[in-house]
């Protein structure tokens, strides 16, 4: 019976237990190779909905999918080291602005530059981010993937989610700088910009330029340069007066080229220094006040809805064409 016992157990061992142990180390390796090769780009769930993108360097129109088009516009648009409810917050702008241009006209194109949305490709983005390209590219991407569908819309109806860079501390009123009157769009506060690396700039003129510019006659001294007028309640300028002439506070920023509205000229002999607080046009939300929330630990629908004013997240099927058929 011993006997037996014994030639049953080396039986057990050279059947079954010997061949799993020469398997097992080739298993575990092969469980590891299963994907031998980390794939260069994070993947993003393709849309069936496309959006017709002009590029302005090869002066042709691409097809893209709508979650391919945001996965670039957002890692143009807002920096990928940002907190990812910032980039949330930046990503549902993104899709509210390019949904509502596609539900108005599904034939819409729209172009890769600031007009529009600044738009890269995966393969463009790669050169640009270089060796940070893996981090930054899956970040983007569980930006846009993680807020699928959502939407920012006011009264049942998508927004037009304008954004820029950094404030002076205020968001404007759209009718103080477009002069339109938009309810969602109106003046709140943005502490948190005063952080931001845009926040006061200094850039210098030449005299001549800023002659040229505004085509006024400007006399060689040192002092304030012109006059405000009149200022808007979140402190930008409103109403300029240089060289006897009168200039809206826009017209003076897009003019000279300065970063906002909110500035003060100064001249120095032949120069003219122009110090600025904020960049851009300060109206919806701003980016830097977006990061500053998100470290402050508020979340992508809180951003959204303090700088979008009684505005609401909703949810779009965005894998529906039907959705996006004009009826």
């Amino acid at each position: 019976m011993r006997k037996a016992v014994v030639l049953l157990s080396v039986f057990v061992f050279i059947i079954i237990v010997l061949p799993a142990i020469v398997v097992l180390p080739y298993t575990h390796h092969k469980a590891l190779d299963t994907n031998p090769k980390q794939k260069e780009e994070p993947e993003t769930k393709h849309s069936v909905i496309t959006v017709s993108v002009y590029r302005q360097a090869s002066k042709t129109t691409e097809k893209v999918p709508l979650d391919q088009y945001l996965f670039g516009v957002v890692g143009s648009e807002m920096p990928a080291d940002f907190q990812l409810e910032a980039l949330k917050a930046q990503a549902i702008a993104a899709r509210t602005y390019i949904l509502s241009r596609i539900m108005a006209d599904p034939a819409v194109r729209v172009t890769d530059m600031v007009g529009n949305q600044v738009y890269h490709s995966r393969a463009e983005l790669k050169r640009i981010w270089g060796a940070d390209y893996q981090w930054k590219a899956a970040k983007i991407a569980k930006a846009v993937s993680e807020t699928e569908g959502e939407v920012v819309t006011y009264k049942g109806n998508l927004i037009s989610p304008v954004f820029f860079s950094t404030s002076n501390g205020k968001t404007e009123n759209a009718k103080d700088y477009w002069t339109t009157d938009v309810p969602y769009l109106r003046s709140v506060p943005s502490p948190w910009d005063r952080l931001s690396p845009k926040y006061k700039t200094e850039k210098t003129l030449a005299l001549d330029d800023v002659e040229k510019a505004l085509s006024v006659n400007l006399q060689n001294h040192s002092g304030d340069l012109g006059q405000v007028i009149k200022k808007t309640e979140t402190g930008h300028v409103a109403l300029y007066d240089i060289g006897g002439k009168q200039f809206t506070g826009r017209q003076i920023r897009e003019k000279l080229n300065l970063s906002s509205t909110d500035f003060q000229l100064e001249q120095i002999g032949g120069e003219v220094r122009a110090t600025t607080y904020g960049s851009g046009h300060d109206v919806g939300m701003s980016q830097y006040g977006a990061e500053g929330m998100a470290r402050q630990g508020k979340n992508a629908t809180q951003i959204i809805t303090h700088y979008y004013r009684g505005t609401t997240i909703t949810r779009m099927d965005t894998q529906d064409p039907n959705t996006f058929v004009k009826k």
